[in-house]
């Protein structure tokens, strides 16, 4: 098994097409480039940059080079060099850092990701408002500490899983503007002209380098997590409500069982809580690559690399699953 993201049937649970399509070495090599050419243009030679974006590189042709350097910036720049002429050489990569490249493509990824989101918590907003017209009038037994209490409402319950998503879609917009950030620091984080290259890239210009200062992808982190959180209570209580004996909820389907015909499994409703439980152990990780010492880390930053593209699958696979999780309610309450 490789991961549960990318496994060849495992995908079919957990994966989610759009954002491993924006996570991918095709995609995240092509963000390289265009940060490089961007870069070339910015330093005034658009012959350097039209020479780059007319470079033919692979995902492949980086593989030994990463290895070897832990990054696959140097042997990206050795390629570009071995196909264009030495005459523009002085002006590729020059001032930039491995760094500055890799993380701004994974800037512009998290650009094209994070509408995913949004569009996925409008939708789950939408999905819930119209299940609370339908049937939230309907009766429930409020039960604290998994014991009854008192009479409530179908709608009192689901306004418990809504108002966390216009929280979430508030703190979105928060996050966006801290992390949709250009990296141009240069080799200690002290290079300047990132205004230009962020405005080629549809980017924010930053003060100062990040190089060291991760906050901004821990704050996603962390917001990646609060959502999963979220599907994953709604995720528990539908579990719950579905259980034989409790009958609060019916589903139109449910996962088969190998051993019992009988059975039907609430599988996306155990799949939110675990995304949600997957996404709070994996944060710890990110605070932890939190801690960059002097002007770079290796380790700290590849570990961010090991973390967050999972939490980003995590995270829209939960926001997809919960839509059709509602989809499939038929009836809820009494």
């Amino acid at each position: 098994m490789t991961t549960v993201f990318d496994h060849a049937w495992m995908t079919g649970l957990f994966g989610d097409k759009g954002v491993a399509e924006h996570l991918s070495a095709e995609v995240q090599l092509a963000h390289m480039l265009r940060i490089e050419a961007a870069h070339s243009r910015s330093l005034g030679n658009e012959s350097a940059a039209r020479a780059i974006e007319a470079a033919r590189i692979g995902p492949e042709d980086l593989t030994e080079g990463t290895a070897t350097d832990g990054v696959p910036v140097p042997q990206l720049v050795r390629c570009l060099k071995a196909q264009i002429s030495p005459e523009l050489h002085g002006d590729i990569h020059r001032g930039l850092t491995s760094q500055d490249v890799m993380d701004t493509a994974l800037v512009l990824s998290l650009k094209d990701i994070l509408p995913i989101f949004r569009q996925g918590l409008i939708a789950l907003q939408a999905d819930l408002a119209q299940l609370t017209q339908a049937h939230g009038g309907g009766a429930l037994m409020g039960r604290t500490r998994m014991q009854a209490a008192l009479p409530i409402t179908v709608a009192d319950r689901l306004v418990t899983w809504r108002m966390p998503l216009e929280r979430h879609l508030a703190r979105l917009d928060e996050v966006r503007a801290r992390v949709l950030c250009v990296q141009c620091g240069g080799p200690v984080g002290l290079g300047a002209g990132g205004a230009a290259l962020a405005a080629q890239l549809g980017l924010a210009a930053p003060d100062k380098s990040w190089h060291a200062m991760r906050d901004g992808f821990a704050e996603l982190a962390n917001w990646l997590s609060l959502v999963s959180g979220s599907l994953g209570k709604m995720g528990k209580d539908i579990s719950l409500m579905t259980q034989q004996g409790v009958d609060e909820m019916r589903l139109r389907a449910g996962g088969s069982s190998s051993a019992m015909p009988h059975k039907q499994n609430p599988i996306l409703a155990e799949l939110l809580v675990t995304l949600a439980r997957y996404n709070s152990v994996q944060l710890g990780g990110m605070h932890q690559a939190l801690i960059h010492e002097q002007e770079r880390s290796g380790a700290a930053w590849a570990l961010e690399w090991m973390i967050l593209p999972a939490m980003l699958h995590s995270t829209a696979r939960g926001l997809r699953a919960a839509q059709e999780l509602l989809a499939q309610v038929e009836t809820i309450g009494s």
